[in-house]
C-alpha cells in the first residue's frame, strides 16, 4: 500500500512492514511518518510502501525478502518479529526498526552503541524493575505469573527480565506460556493456581488479541494484571509502566532521516526512550475490588476511567 504515491523515478523510496495491526504498531507508524515528512520525506519526493504482516512469521519473512528484492533506500521493520525478518533478508539495504524491546538480546545488533551491520533503530523497553516498584504499591508481590508467547522475541526478551529480577526483588517468577487464543482459560487457571497476585502481560500477537478476555478472568480472582505495552491497558490491564508508541516512531524517524542524508546505520546508537509513563485503568481496578492507593493515582500519567 503506498501512502505517499508517485510516479517520480528520481523519488526516494521507503518500506515499513509492521508486524501486526495492533495500535502501538500503528501509532509508532505514524511517529516515523511525521518525522519523515517534516523533514522533506513527502510526497513529490518519496514513496513509502507499507506491508502488514498481520502477526504470521511466514508473511513477515516473504514481505522482507520482497522489500529485500524492491531495490528501496531504507526499510522501516516496527516490530521485533517484523524487524528480525527484515535483518535475516536484508544485508545491504538499511534497516531502521521501531518498537524492538531488545535487539541486542534478540541477535539483531551487537551492541547498543553500534549495531555492527546494516541496523539501527528505536526500542520499546519500558524498565521491568519501573513497573515492579509500581506494582508492589498495589500489592504485595511473592510470585509473579508473566504470560509470555513462545517464539515472539520480544515476548520472550521481557520475561527474562523480570526472570533477571527475581533475586533483587524476592520475588518468584512463574513463566506461562500463551501460544493461541485457545490456552487462554488454561493459563490463567495456571496463574490462579499458582498463587500469584499479580500477572505480567507482555506484548505478544497472541496475548494482544486476548487481553480483554485475560483481565476478565485474572479480575474474577483478584489478580492485578500489569503490562509494558500501551495498549493493553487501554484494553483493560490495571496496570502499565509503558512508552509512547508514537514517540519510539519518531525517534526511530530521526535515524531513518540520518541514513537517508547518508549516515551508516552502525553509526548511529539504537536507542530507547528516556521517560516512561505509568497508567492505571480504575475501571478494571474496581471490577478486580482493588484499592488504588492515592500515591500511585497520584503518580499516573493517566488514568483510565
Amino acid at each position: 500500500m503506498a501512502v505517499v504515491p508517485s510516479s517520480a523515478l528520481a523519488e526516494t523510496r521507503i518500506g515499513i512492514l509492521l508486524w501486526n495491526s495492533q495500535p502501538r504498531y500503528e501509532q509508532c507508524k505514524e511517529g516515523v511518518l511525521e518525522v519523515l515528512r517534516r523533514e522533506g520525506f513527502k510526497e513529490g519526493e518519496a514513496t513509502v510502501v507499507v506491508e502488514q504482516a498481520y502477526g504470521n512469521h511466514n508473511t513477515a519473512a516473504q514481505l522482507a525478502r520482497k522489500f529485500a528484492e524492491s531495490h528501496l533506500a531504507i526499510v522501516v521493520p516496527i516490530g521485533t518479529s517484523a524487524a528480525l525478518a527484515a535483518a535475516e533478508a536484508m544485508k545491504d539495504t538499511p534497516v531502521v526498526f521501531a518498537m524492538v524491546f531488545d535487539p541486542v538480546a534478540v541477535k539483531i545488533a551487537q551492541d547498543w552503541k553500534t549495531s555492527g551491520n546494516n541496523t539501527t533503530g528505536s526500542s520499546s523497553k519500558a524498565p521491568a524493575s519501573a513497573l515492579l516498584g509500581a506494582l508492589r504499591r498495589l500489592t504485595a508481590v511473592k510470585k509473579l505469573a508473566v504470560l509470555y508467547t513462545p517464539g515472539e522475541a520480544n515476548s520472550e526478551a521481557q520475561l527474562t527480565d523480570f526472570e533477571d529480577l527475581q533475586k533483587e526483588y524476592a520475588i518468584t517468577t512463574i513463566a506461562v506460556p500463551l501460544r493461541s487464543r485457545v490456552e487462554v482459560e488454561a493459563a490463567l487457571n495456571k496463574v490462579a493456581a499458582a498463587p500469584a497476585e499479580a500477572v505480567v502481560l507482555t506484548g505478544s500477537s497472541v496475548i494482544g488479541d486476548t487481553v480483554a478476555q485475560i483481565v476478565l478472568l485474572a479480575s474474577r480472582v483478584h489478580i492485578v494484571t500489569a503490562t509494558q505495552s500501551e495498549d493493553h491497558v487501554d484494553k483493560g490491564v490495571l496496570l502499565g509502566v509503558t512508552v509512547d508508541p508514537r514517540a519510539v516512531g519518531r525517534l526511530a524517524g530521526e535515524k531513518a532521516v540520518r541514513v537517508l542524508r547518508g549516515a551508516t546505520p552502525a553509526s548511529i546508537p539504537i536507542e530507547a526512550l528516556k521517560t516512561s509513563q505509568v497508567m492505571v485503568n480504575l475501571k478494571t481496578a474496581k471490577a478486580s475490588g482493588i484499592d488504588v492507593p492515592a500515591d500511585v493515582r497520584k503518580m499516573a500519567t493517566r488514568l483510565v476511567e
